[in-house]
């Protein structure tokens, strides 16, 4: 799954790319791809002919802005991928959904996951259409944050750090990568909790929290052998040259030479430093 410097380089793209343009009928080829407005004819009707007015993230939802007064949100699930093509380049397989542009060009959905959507709603019924969007927690990439905001969710709950950075509803976007290397930037292990650290290990931890995303977004995003993520020009991240300890197991750390240490956690691999988190 994209996480938020992933999702966060593709909104950028995507406002290079369609601001001022005007869609045809999309093409929906897969059957559930569009199955949140009822079906792929009553999609294609409210897209038809709308212009990008802007582009914007919502957590994990990519959000065109329309000029009818609608949103189309994109959800890439666990594998979908974005891409530009031009209309005569031979789709390739997975390609769920094509939007077209009147001006020329296009944008493919491909998603070999099935777990991709795209959908419209109106923008004054966002809250009943898409209700999980109220539940996102901190976006310190498209917000700015206080820490003192950071500090009462933190003090609020009584959970280990790594649960508490990969709820959705209480940071926005992050996943197993920048997760752990949030918490090494900030030298807490993964399994402290939350509401048991001091006022100075809150400071470390949403100063790494807002410097790990803001760097991870200058580079692009991150792009590893499980994660390989690509963007709208199938050009992989560079962020993946950055990276502390997440898949750098058994090489020494960047801080303090010990080695670093793998473990598992929800099914995923976890990445840390036993010598300089604690």
């Amino acid at each position: 799954m994209a996480e938020l410097p992933e999702l966060e380089t593709l909104r950028r793209e995507l406002e290079k790319e369609s601001v001022g343009k005007r869609f045809k009928t999309p093409e929906v080829t897969g059957s559930k791809v569009a199955k949140r407005n009822g079906n792929k004819k009553a999609f294609q009707a409210r897209l038809e002919g709308a212009k990008v007015k802007s582009v914007d993230r919502r957590g994990l939802y990519l959000a065109a802005n329309l000029d009818n007064g609608e949103l189309l949100l994109i959800d890439l699930g666990e594998k979908g991928r974005l891409e530009k093509a031009t209309p005569r380049s031979t789709a390739p397989k997975g390609t769920v959904l094509t939007l077209a542009f009147t001006q020329g060009g296009q944008i493919r959905l491909v998603d070999q996951g099935g777990t991709a959507q795209a959908f419209v709603v109106a923008s004054d019924a966002l809250a009943e259409e898409a209700p999980e969007l109220a539940r996102i927690g901190l976006d310190p990439v498209a917000d700015p944050v206080s820490w003192t905001s950071f500090a009462r969710v933190l003090l609020a709950r009584h959970v280990k750090l790594k649960a508490l950075l990969m709820d959705q509803e209480v940071v926005a976007g992050i996943g197993s990568i920048y997760s752990d290397e949030i918490l090494w930037e900030a030298g807490l292990r993964h399994d402290r909790v939350s509401s048991e650290l001091s006022s100075q290990e809150i400071r470390r931890l949403f100063r790494a929290l807002v410097e790990t995303l803001h760097d991870a977004v200058k580079h692009r995003g991150t792009t590893v052998a499980d994660h390989p993520f690509v963007d709208l020009y199938g050009k992989p991240g560079d962020h993946q040259d950055e990276l502390k300890v997440y898949g750098r197991e058994g090489e020494p750390c960047r801080r303090c030479r010990a080695p670093v240490a793998k473990a598992r956690y929800a099914n995923k691999p976890l990445y840390y430093c036993d010598g300089c988190q604690v």
